[in-house]
């Protein structure tokens, strides 16, 4: 029984960061407030939420086949508190740090009507340190984290938001360059 608790937590695993890393990305894609081809603005936010949903779901799944898994040894309390874990501590950590802020930015999202909007984009900008955090626990203490194809999949994930995040930024550059100068012509005009 344990060896299938294993592999539904370690397949549960690599699609929870899979769909983690698709997350962010339309995550970014949302913020940058550019319709994709064949896909309105309120379209990206849509499968972002229920992507982000589909990816707390395996999340769940994930840290609750290894609660029952006798190799990993979790505890609840390794679930909630980081770095108390007896099996690689800091890897599994840093999984706890992840879990608990996944937490945090869905009950945010759930919330978001009752919260003011700056709690709720505070909290979701959370999001830019899960990622790579749950990143380094997969890459740690997942099973498959030295093995080729999971390197070459976080290597290929680690690229993709960084490139997203890219830009992201020199896109708010450019749609702020023509209002910050016309900021300075009026400032020169009075």
């Amino acid at each position: 029984m344990s060896e299938v608790l294993w592999a539904i937590g370690r397949i549960s695993g690599v699609m929870s960061l899979l769909l983690f890393t698709a997350s962010v990305l339309l995550g970014v894609l949302t913020r940058a407030g550019k319709p994709l081809p064949g896909l309105p603005r309120f379209g990206i936010v849509l499968v972002h939420r229920n992507v982000s949903l589909l990816a707390s779901a395996f999340l769940v799944l994930h840290v609750l086949t290894l609660l029952g898994d006798s190799y990993a040894k979790l505890s609840l309390v390794d679930i909630v508190i980081p770095f108390l874990a007896s099996y690689e501590p800091f890897w599994q950590g840093l999984g706890t740090v992840a879990f608990d802020l996944v937490v945090a930015v869905v009950i945010t999202a759930l919330l978001r009507h009752r919260l003011p909007a700056r709690v709720f984009r505070l909290v979701h900008w959370i999001v830019y340190l899960l990622w790579p955090v749950a990143l380094l626990h997969s890459l740690g203490n997942g099973t498959d984290g030295s093995s080729g194809w999971f390197v070459a999949l976080a290597v290929v994930s680690a690229a993709s938001v960084a490139a997203a995040v890219i830009w992201r930024v020199a896109s708010a550059r450019f749609r702020s360059a023509p209002l910050e100068r016309a900021e300075r012509t009026m400032q020169r005009m009075r």
